[in-house]
């Protein structure tokens, strides 16, 4: 009866130390306050919107202790598809980064930290796709996420959908911050 007593409070303690530590992870940005509205330099420019379609710097910090990499994902749960939309996927960031510079979600830019891969997006292209809801629908809500991982490498490439990429952070995530934002048109 004893080592079950013990053991509980060794799972309380170990919870109770994760979640500390998964709380002191944060996501930070100058070009988004979160709960505003996304600006032009974060919209789409095509499907309809002719946005700039710029992803934003983002900074996080106070990552948990065993973390190998990072991985940053854009999400849209309010799309009309019954699965959301994908908008940026970008992993394998390794963990002495602490920072995603402006426009580093354009590939063709090589903003993006050494040896991350940046994998297709629901947009069909590799890189950030900014916000283009439907015309006339509700603000949507894009969840911009960082997560810390235990791995240094998650086993994927470019061509890898937004699902797989989903599963892949959730089986090797540590802690995750994030900031959600609204757009609508």
């Amino acid at each position: 009866m004893k080592s079950y007593a013990l053991l509980t409070v060794l799972f309380l303690f170990v919870g109770l130390t994760h979640d500390a530590a998964a709380s002191q992870f944060k996501l930070e940005s100058q070009q988004l306050s979160p709960g505003q509205q996304l600006v032009a330099a974060q919209v789409y420019n095509g499907f309809g919107c002719t946005g700039k379609n710029i992803s934003p710097d983002l900074r996080w910090k106070g990552a948990p202790a065993g973390t190998k990499s990072f991985a940053v994902t854009v999400y849209d749960p309010d799309a009309p598809t019954g699965s959301g939309w994908w908008h940026w996927l970008i992993f394998n960031i390794p963990a002495k980064t602490n920072r995603l510079v402006e426009n580093a979600g354009n590939p063709k830019a090589h903003l993006a930290p050494a040896g991350s891969i940046q994998s297709r997006t629901d947009f069909g292209a590799p890189g950030f796709g900014g916000a283009c809801p439907p015309k006339g629908d509700p603000p949507h809500h894009y969840r911009f996420t960082v997560y810390a991982l235990d791995t240094e490498k998650l086993p994927l490439d470019i061509n890898a959908p937004g699902a797989m990429v989903g599963f892949y952070i959730n089986s090797h995530k540590l802690a995750e911050a994030s900031i959600i934002m609204t757009y609508k048109r």
